[in-house]
């Protein structure tokens, strides 16, 4: 069975998966305080800790150990996290979990979108993390949301954790559930719940943050005076469509979990998983309506650019209405014809130049009445 399950490993996991089981054979299955070995994975490895009973093991341990240990018993199972790890360094892991290959692919490179998929008894989850970055002020190059990559393989007896980017550090999460140990006592997936939980509470805190700043922006769109430029109604937007892209794809996998459609996920804890589904549909419901408020937004911002246009080409026109009247006045007088009104009389040029004065006042209060000026 460990044989079939092995064919799915990394070609290079492939080529040393008969020494690393050799190796891992000549270890106690047991975990002592004092055992430990250099980590194969190298920096990529930030923890490693082995539980049993909802209780962590004391001691710096080697993950192949700590699985080997762990498979001897029904309430033990060990906790590896990595952060950015390579296919180098992801080859000797799969070997010794048994990972599936396509899988292993996707969490070395990073970028995916949420997703959990099942390969035999192993799961692969998917989740996109998110934090809002502080700001002044909103400009068109500000950043305002930030997410990263956070992968998990879950066994029987394992979880590992695959981060990417600075954001969401797992450190915090596996010193709180390190302390409840009633909670650990479920296993695997009692680490991915409390990860969960924490990712969605960190999407409610970015919706929270962005929808000031729509408001702030909605505010300054609607001004008397001061109307928003549309390219920082445009950057928030494509902000608000990257945090769209980690929170909404992450519906159907919390789904999965709360309506307890794993068969490898025990069904105690699915009622944990139906709290954050609750919480997620809450976000996801935030994200959409923002989106559709920025939509109007701009809509509004771009029909108030159109009327400043309009008045101002209103505005031009009247000004060309009086400069008209003035050169058609005196396009006139200027034809140097012999018979022409007033050309004889003394007052004859004071005059015109009266008529020329009064005609552009009278277009002017004219053109002010109807509000082109």
């Amino acid at each position: 069975m460990a044989e079939d399950q092995h064919t799915s490993a990394t070609g290079i996991g492939r080529a040393i998966a008969a020494p690393v089981r050799a190796v891992t054979r000549m270890f106690s299955p047991s975990i002592t305080a004092g055992s430990s070995k250099p980590s194969r994975a190298g920096g990529a490895i930030v923890n490693c800790g082995y539980y049993v009973a909802g209780e962590r093991q004391p001691g710096d341990v080697d993950y192949a150990q700590a699985l080997r240990a762990a498979r001897e018993r029904e309430d033990a199972f060990v906790w590896l996290g990595l952060h950015e790890p390579d296919l180098v360094h992801l080859s000797d892991i799969a070997a010794v979990f048994e990972l599936d290959e396509f899988a292993v692919e996707d969490a070395a490179k990073g970028g995916q979108r949420a997703k959990i998929e099942q390969y035999g008894n192993m799961t692969f989850l998917v989740v996109r993390t998110a934090r809002y970055i502080e700001h002044g002020e909103l400009t068109e190059t500000s950043e305002i949301v930030e997410t990263g990559d956070l992968m998990m393989f879950i066994g029987s007896h394992y979880v590992i954790t695959v981060r990417h980017g600075e954001v969401g550090p797992l450190t915090p999460i596996r010193a709180e559930l390190e302390s409840k140990p009633e909670l650990l006592q479920f296993g695997p997936w009692s680490v991915v719940y409390s990860i969960l939980d924490r990712v969605v509470d960190a999407y409610l805190l970015v919706a929270d943050r962005v929808q000031e700043d729509i408001d702030a922006v909605e505010s300054q769109v609607f001004a008397k005076h001061v109307h928003e430029r549309i390219a920082r109604i445009y950057q928030l937007k494509r902000e608000l469509v990257e945090f769209k892209r980690a929170v909404v794809p992450l519906q159907r996998p919390l789904a999965a979990m709360a309506e307890g459609r794993l068969g490898a996920m025990p069904k105690k804890i699915t009622r944990y998983f139906r709290d954050v589904n609750d919480h997620l549909t809450r976000t996801v419901e935030q994200v959409v309506s923002y989106d559709d408020l920025l939509n109007s937004i701009l809509q509004a911002r771009l029909a108030q650019v159109t009327v400043d246009q309009n008045n101002d080409m209103r505005k031009i026109a009247s000004w060309a209405a009086i400069a008209a009247m003035q050169t058609a006045i005196a396009g006139v007088y200027g034809m140097n014809f012999r018979v022409m009104p007033e050309l004889g009389w003394r007052y004859g040029y004071p005059l015109i130049l009266l008529v020329m004065f009064g005609s552009a006042i009278a277009l002017y209060r004219l053109f002010r009445r109807s509000g082109w000026l």
